[in-house]
């Protein structure tokens, strides 16, 4: 068998061509996890994503608009509820809204903790600066 044998040239083409497949899927497969491509396909996503919810949104407060306007006097109700409570015990209890409200006593300041302070020691024989606590 020689070099020139078709079979023995027809398996080298093949094997190149299969290699050639490997590299360019192999590249395809390094651009496709590269952490910048996936980072830009997720916001993407995420992108279109939000905007489908909003176009969503819209759409149902345009059927029902007296719902949705439920939907948020609710919502701000229940964010609200401390003050307005409050303010109803007020009216409840017959406290007179313009008085100004009292002061909140000062809080106890603590004396300040001593700091620590390193004293500096020369040795007679090498000359040299220690630090001592």
């Amino acid at each position: 068998m020689s070099d020139a044998d078709p079979s023995i040239v027809a398996a080298r083409a093949e094997v190149e061509r299969t290699r050639a497949r490997l590299v360019a899927t192999a590249r395809e497969l390094q651009e496709r996890f590269n952490p910048h491509t996936l980072a830009r396909d997720i916001w993407e996503g995420a992108k279109e994503k939000g905007a489908d919810l909003a176009e969503e949104a819209v759409d149902a407060v345009r059927k029902r608009p007296m719902i949705a306007g439920g939907v948020i006097a609710a919502l701000a109700l229940f964010l609200g509820r401390d003050p307005i409570l409050d303010y109803a015990s007020k009216l409840m209890n017959g406290k007179d809204e313009t008085a100004k409200p009292a002061k909140p006593a000062k809080r106890a300041s603590r004396p300040a903790k001593p700091r620590r302070t390193r004293k500096l020691t020369t040795t007679a024989s090498s000359g040299k600066t220690e630090s001592v606590e």
